[in-house]
């Protein structure tokens, strides 16, 4: 293909991104799944399209709540989500769900099944919601949550609640996604405050007991108090906020406004500290760099070669015969060009 073919394809990619952009701003809503969709693509000539649509959205982006929303399987995220979604629906918001769902190690497949979890909310026509496989990208959330954030803010969605796979030691990358952090328990689990990571409590912005009504009311109240109490032992992870315990029923709706009256209480905190432009502007680059990273690791997979090297390498240090940091060295020459091939012998 020749200079000018090249300049011409390039040429109508970006016409093709600028025509998606436009029409998701105009509040299309396939448009905006299409969107989606196309920034989730792994397919590299969608590569440029997909650079081309987040330019042209950025301008358009930014103002809204952006709220992570995590908690240990079975604790009612999607119950939680879509009431409080269907509360600010009644105050005038625009709502998008972002819901992260395991991806299957063996098949590579996700149920995503949070649109039949959030049936009533799902049907409203101010509520987005799109389910993502995780595509096996630790923390909690999708290789490309941060550009669908982008494309729902775009089409003025002002509230983006984002869902992540569950609770667990690499349940992190959400809080470089959004502005606040929100953990939700369920009372009567046990040792509750042993069962949940200190880590993660440390970086909740706001701690919810979900199910607090019927049978276990009682052991919801104790379970606010318990982490109320051990909040006091924190130190606060900042000087314009200090993290509250709140509890509520998904199922009967009790507490969600108090829930989004405190959410509100921090938007205004960190607005008024300059803190939300800081972390915004910090988050952004920190994705740059985890774009970085999974970008060369899967370039450094595909490169000539690299297969035989990789086939030779992982059975020596799964054997023992060569340490983890001697192997890595070996792939990063042979990637870099600067040793043929990592010889067994040298």
């Amino acid at each position: 293909m020749n200079a000018a073919s090249l300049i011409d394809n390039n040429d109508t990619r970006q016409t093709r991104a600028a025509d998606l952009a436009g029409r998701v701003a105009a509040g299309d809503r396939r448009a905006l799944a299409r969107a989606i969709t196309l920034l989730e693509s792994r397919r590299p000539d969608h590569r440029d399209q997909a650079e081309g649509l987040v330019r042209a959205l950025l301008p358009r982006a930014g103002d809204s709540v952006r709220i992570g929303i995590t908690g240990i399987p079975g604790v009612g995220k999607s119950s939680f989500i879509e009431a409080l979604g269907l509360r600010l629906l009644q105050d005038g918001h625009r709502v998008a769900v972002l819901a992260v769902d395991p991806t299957s190690p063996r098949s590579g497949g996700s149920i995503l099944g949070d649109k039949t979890r959030m049936e009533k909310l799902a049907r409203e026509t101010d509520a987005f919601i799109r389910p993502t496989p995780s595509g096996g990208t630790l923390g909690g959330v999708a290789r490309r949550t941060w550009e669908a954030i982008v494309a729902v803010e775009a089409q003025g969605y002002d509230v983006v609640l984002v869902e992540t796979v569950g609770v667990g030691q690499s349940e992190t990358a959400v809080k470089d996604l959004v502005d606040m952090f929100l953990l939700l328990l369920a009372p009567g689990g046990g040792d509750d405050l042993q069962g949940i990571k200190k880590g993660i409590v440390e970086m909740a912005d706001l701690i919810v007991v979900n199910k607090a009504d019927g049978d276990l009311a009682q052991a919801a109240d104790r379970a606010q108090r318990d982490y109320a109490a051990a909040l006091h032992l924190l130190r606060p992870a900042h000087a314009d906020w200090m993290p509250q315990v709140l509890k509520c029923s998904a199922a009967t709706g009790d507490g969600i406004a108090e829930i989004w009256s405190v959410m509100e209480d921090f938007r205004r905190a960190t607005e008024a500290s300059g803190r939300i432009v800081r972390e915004r502007a910090r988050q952004a680059a920190t994705w740059m760099w985890s774009q970085v990273n999974e970008t060369m690791i899967a370039e450094l997979r595909a490169a000539p070669g690299m297969a035989d090297i990789l086939a030779d390498l992982e059975p020596r240090v799964a054997a023992g015969d060569m340490g983890p940091s001697e192997a890595a060295r070996r792939i990063l020459d042979a990637y870099a060009g600067r040793a043929k091939s990592p010889d067994r012998d040298s």
